[in-house]
């Protein structure tokens, strides 16, 4: 048995890792960059979706503070490392809605792919939800139709979010996770859209493909983290 899927194993490994980043993100000197747009959007409450690329997802609870940002929920996969990383980020605040966009020869990940859709239309009623849309598999940094058809159903604003720190740890997964260290130079860029009431889907992709790019590679840029 994977040690993953122990259970036990879990969520020891998650109490870590949720010290372990509380701890770096007190230490990072932070820079944010164009944050105004979060901040009106957080002050108006009501539904947004918050996205940024699945590599960010060890960084992500630093730009959400829970003192005056929107309530959030985190999409995360089905998947044993889903789980894993979903029990760490609940740890700072961020209850998960567990699904994956499966594929059509795995039914049980398409059905709950579609559970997880539906429960995420409702959080976006009145609720934040952490989105990346490059995840659970990748190819990473490229998005597909699933966030903004999320985004024009729930007629949600969509926050794009690029996180960056420095010095760094890099795992060698297919999205190349960013882990925070201690003591170093963090930063958060922020950008805003909706979808287009008459959009078309294909290039509404392509524009937030290339938005959530940029946000993230000003972060990098910020902070002198290495490709």
């Amino acid at each position: 048995m994977r040690p993953l899927r122990i259970r036990a194993v879990q969520a020891t490994l998650s109490f870590v890792l949720a010290a372990w980043m509380r701890f770096c993100f007190r230490t990072i000197r932070w820079t944010y960059e164009n944050q105004d747009v979060a901040e009106e959007v957080w002050a108006r409450d009501g539904g947004v979706l918050a996205v940024f690329w699945h590599s960010r997802i060890g960084l992500s609870p630093a730009c959400w503070p829970l003192d005056r940002a929107t309530p959030a929920k985190a999409l995360i996969s089905l998947s044993p490392d889903g789980q894993f990383i979903a029990k760490a980020v609940a740890r700072q605040g961020f209850p998960a809605i567990h699904g994956s966009t499966g594929r059509k020869d795995a039914p049980e990940r398409a059905k709950g792919g579609a559970q997880a859709f539906r429960e995420a239309l409702r959080q976006l009623k009145n609720g934040g939800l952490a989105v990346t849309p490059d995840g659970p598999r990748g190819p990473a940094n490229q998005m597909g139709e699933g966030l903004p058809l999320m985004a024009r159903m729930s007629k949600a604003p969509v926050l794009f979010i690029g996180m960056s720190c420095s010095p760094a740890i890099r795992l060698n997964s297919w999205d190349r996770a960013v882990l925070p260290l201690p003591f170093g130079r963090g930063a958060i860029v922020w950008d805003r859209d909706r979808f287009p009431g008459n959009g078309d889907m294909e290039a509404v992709v392509a524009d937030w493909t290339r938005r959530l790019n940029a946000v993230e590679a000003r972060a990098d840029a910020i902070t002198g983290l290495k490709p």
